[in-house]
């Protein structure tokens, strides 16, 4: 099986003590770092674990594939 690419939009926000970033695609996916780097690389980790935790969940459930075109 091939490596699957997905894209998210992350919000960031520069504050005292760094960045915050969250997905707003993804409620309560949000991580942080002291550079805007950091932030980013972060996400992604966070981003991973979000998805697999879904995933988790929904293990034994039937599910489908709905594309969106915009």
């Amino acid at each position: 099986m091939g490596v699957m690419e997905s894209r998210y939009i992350v919000s960031l926000l520069k504050t005292e003590e760094g960045y915050s970033v969250w997905v707003p695609g993804l409620p309560g996916c949000a991580s942080q770092g002291e550079t805007e780097q950091d932030a980013l690389d972060s996400i992604q980790d966070a981003i991973a674990n979000y998805l697999s935790v879904a995933e988790e969940l929904s293990a034994g459930n039937e599910s489908r594939e709905v594309v969106l075109q915009r």
